[in-house]
């Protein structure tokens, strides 16, 4: 049974959460681990690091909803609970890439597919999705494609 490393730098990082008795960093890691586990038992698979990369990915993103649901609601005190909870979801993911290597990475995408047009965005996506997962928002590299594309 191999571990890909990212899940292990978690379990790591929950054995040590547990020893500083850091409940609140603890609950996030637990709730983190949770779910790797669920698609492991519902797919009968170990996950790899490029898909621990789009669960947390996945996290960070509902958590983010979550936060402008309970602002426009005013519930600033469940919204700062998901903002920590965004907070200790990110130290696992790389860095976020820059405005300019999102656009780089676009533009290499472009060439190496051949895209001239919007009926080519899915091969475009592809290309770029395992070089971005987890260190920019797929939305808004979606809409920087749409408008080269275009």
């Amino acid at each position: 049974m191999t571990d890909s490393s990212l899940k292990a730098a978690i379990t790591e990082s929950m054995k040590t959460a547990m020893r500083n008795k850091d409940k609140d960093r603890l609950a996030v890691i637990r709730l983190i681990q949770a779910d790797i586990k669920r698609i492991e038992v519902d797919e009968r698979i170990e996950l790899d690091d490029a898909r621990v990369l789009a669960v947390l990915d996945k996290m960070v993103k509902q958590r983010r909803d979550s936060i402008t649901q309970f602002s426009n609601a005013g519930r600033m005190d469940l919204a700062d609970k998901e903002s920590y909870e965004v907070s200790v979801i990110q130290a696992f993911l790389p860095s976020p890439l820059t405005d300019a290597e999102i656009a780089k990475l676009v533009d290499d995408a472009i060439t190496e597919s051949g895209a001239s047009g919007m009926q080519d965005m899915g091969k475009v996506m592809g290309l770029i999705k395992p070089k971005a997962q987890g260190r920019a928002d797929m939305g808004a590299i979606s809409g920087i494609i749409k408008q080269r594309l275009s």
